[in-house]
C-alpha cells in the first residue's frame, strides 16, 4: 500500500533525510588512498549517533554495518572490512538514518585519487541517471516514466541497468511501496502505480559498464557485475508534490552530493 505523507511527517523525512545526506557527505570526504572501508563506516556510524539518529542499516535483515561500502566491480551492498582503497578504485556509498521514526536513504560513488577517464564517465552519467528521472518525477506521471528515463539514458550511453535491485518507497520503513526499477520489463512485472502528491520514493540508479548481470557472493550481501566490469551507484529520497519533485536527502548546506 502507497502512503501519501502529510506535512507533519514531511518534515521528520527531511530531518532524516538531511542526518542521512551529511553522512553520505562526510563519508566522500574521508575516501582516499589508504583508508579501509571499515574505517570510514564507522565514521559513518559515529556521525549518525551523534546526530541524534539510528544507523537504518545495522541489523537490517542481519546486515553487520552502518553503511554499504562497495569498491570497483561491487554493485551494492559491499561489508566494511580491512580492505584499503587504492588509487585508482571507484566507491560507492549507501547510507541510511532514522530519526523521529522516519528514513532517509541516499547513495553516490566517488573517486579514490587519480581514476580513468572511463570510470569518471561512469560516475558522471550514473548520476545524471537520477536526474533525468528526477524531471519525470512529476505528480500525474506513473513510476515507468522514472524507469525509462534512467534506462534510456544509461543504455544511449552504452552502459547496462541492474535489474535485480529496485528503487522504492520510503517512510518508517525504508523500503516500502512503490517499487521502483531502473528499467521497464516486456512485459511489465506488477503494477504502474501513477505517481501523487505526497509520495515519498528512493531513486537509485545501478549502471554497470559491462553487463547487467550480476552475482552474489558467498557472505550473502555483497553483489558484484558478472563480467567484473565497473559499476556505479547513486541514490537520493524524493518527495513527490504538486511542481517539481523535492529530494529530501540534502546536507546542512542544502546541497547533493
Amino acid at each position: 500500500m502507497i502512503t501519501l505523507r502529510n506535512a507533519a511527517e514531511i518534515e521528520k523525512l527531511r530531518i532524516a533525510g538531511r542526518i542521512t545526506a551529511d553522512a553520505r557527505k562526510l563519508a566522500g570526504s574521508l575516501i582516499r588512498p589508504g583508508i579501509t572501508t571499515a574505517e570510514i563506516d564507522r565514521e559513518v556510524h559515529d556521525f549518525i549517533v551523534r546526530s541524534g539518529a539510528i544507523p537504518t542499516f545495522l541489523g537490517y535483515s542481519g546486515f553487520p554495518n552502518s553503511a554499504c561500502i562497495s569498491v570497483n566491480d561491487e554493485v551494492i551492498h559491499g561489508i566494511p572490512s580491512k580492505k584499503r582503497l587504492q588509487s585508482g578504485d571507484i566507491v560507492s556509498v549507501d547510507v541510511g538514518a532514522t530519526a523521529h521514526g522516519f528514513v532517509g536513504d541516499c547513495a553516490a560513488t566517488f573517486a579514490v585519487g587519480e581514476i580513468s577517464d572511463d570510470a569518471k564517465r561512469l560516475i558522471t552519467v550514473t548520476r545524471q541517471c537520477f536526474f533525468e528521472a528526477l524531471n519525470a518525477a512529476r505528480s500525474g506521471n506513473r513510476v515507468s516514466d522514472i524507469s525509462r528515463a534512467v534506462q534510456q539514458y544509461a543504455e544511449a550511453a552504452g552502459y547496462s541497468v541492474v535489474r535485480e535491485y529496485i528503487g522504492h518507497g520510503v517512510g518508517e520503513n525504508m523500503h516500502e511501496d512503490p517499487e521502483v526499477p531502473n528499467f521497464i520489463a516486456v512485459p511489465r512485472r506488477g503494477p504502474d502505480p501513477r505517481l501523487a502528491a505526497g509520495m515519498v520514493i528512493a531513486i537509485e540508479p545501478m549502471v554497470n559498464a559491462g553487463t547487467a548481470k550480476i552475482r552474489i557472493l558467498p557472505d550473502g550481501w555483497t553483489v558484484l557485475t558478472a563480467d567484473g566490469a565497473l559499476s556505479a551507484h547513486y541514490e537520493n529520497t524524493v518527495l513527490i508534490t504538486r511542481g517539481d519533485a523535492e529530494i529530501l536527502t540534502r546536507d546542512s548546506n542544502g546541497e547533493v552530493s
